[in-house]
């Protein structure tokens, strides 16, 4: 029990040196999930082991953070923490998405240059143990379009608070250049940069593989500080953004378990009937790829609403049997 509590402590003296601008009592709670007069007396034993602990005044509250850092003996990484760095590293290769594999690999040679060559070479065992028995699976799909000088730019553009321009091969001018104000990147099946074009505050999906002679340009061009990249992809099921509608799916019987388990929608919520079956309602955007993720659920669902993701789902029914039907 006792290597327990010291672990526990050793977690949160972690957190608050690895904090730039201090937690407060409330986050450090929530952090470790405890109460708060519990945290208080984690709090307490953190600063009588490291008494370099400074109280930053942040009205109406405190912020507590450890502002040196801890020393490398609290920091050597586990092999299980090293295996899993490995793993996302070798999933984001397989599925394509290299300039990413590269910056994980990038970061496990760091780390594994900062410790000890003893601590390394009790790692290793371990570490190839778990790789070997531990793979992730590639779904099919496509490839996502990773250029690093694209990436480069991008980023480059949203630290800065500077526009971009490209020319861009998609649209209804392809080939056309544009100058926009970068919001941040979407991860997925494809990789779109989402940016508003100048002269409105209106966020668009770029796709990334059809971005050409990008370039950082010296003009203002931060986001609006009331926009939220997390939000604004909760809104969408997939990748595309349209009109957003009230989701009512009916998951039958023989689909129900399968469905409580399942997450179609960030602001989902699942009810169970009387016959065994469950209704799912969300709000979201995209039906077009909400349909096609329907295709795999065969005859377990029903849509209920909207009337747009019945048609969209008859009207891709319908292009199938004309492919696949018989002449």
């Amino acid at each position: 029990m006792r290597h327990e509590k010291a672990a526990r402590l050793l977690e949160l003296a972690r957190r608050l040196a690895a904090s730039a601008e201090g937690l407060t009592l409330d986050e450090m709670a929530a952090a470790m999930q405890v109460s708060r007069r519990t945290v208080e007396r984690m709090r307490d034993a953190v600063r009588e082991a490291f008494p370099q602990m400074e109280d930053i005044a942040d009205p109406p509250t405190l912020r507590f953070r450890i502002p040196s850092g801890l020393d490398g003996i609290f920091q050597a990484p586990t092999a299980e923490e090293f295996a899993a760095l490995r793993a996302a590293a070798d999933h984001f290769r397989q599925s394509g998405a290299t300039a990413r594999a590269g910056a994980l690999g990038a970061l496990e040679s760091k780390v594994l240059s900062a410790i000890r060559s003893g601590v390394r070479r009790r790692l290793a065992p371990d570490m190839e143990a778990l790789l070997e028995a531990e793979t992730m699976a590639v779904h099919p799909g496509p490839r996502p379009f990773e250029d690093e000088a694209v990436l480069g730019a991008v980023r480059e553009a949203i630290v800065s608070l500077q526009r971009l321009r490209f020319l861009y091969d998609g649209g209804s001018t392809p080939g056309r250049e544009r100058e926009v104000t970068p919001y941040g990147l979407l991860f997925g099946r494809s990789n779109y940069l989402v940016a508003a074009e100048t002269g409105s505050d209106e966020p668009r999906n770029w796709r990334l593989d059809r971005v050409r002679d990008i370039r950082v340009v010296p003009l203002p061009g931060g986001r609006p500080a009331d926009f939220s990249l997390a939000a604004y992809a909760a809104r969408s099921f997939g990748i595309y953004q349209d009109a957003l509608e009230d989701v009512v799916l009916h998951i039958l019987p023989h689909g129900a378990e399968e469905a409580l388990g399942w997450r179609f929608h960030a602001t989902q919520t699942l009810e169970r009937q009387a016959d065994g079956s469950v209704i799912a309602r969300f709000r979201a955007a995209g039906m077009r790829e909400l349909a096609w993720h329907l295709f795999s659920w065969g005859d377990k669902v029903r849509i209920l609403a909207p009337e747009r993701l019945r048609a969209q789902m008859a009207e891709e029914l319908a292009a199938a049997v004309r492919a696949h039907g018989t002449p």
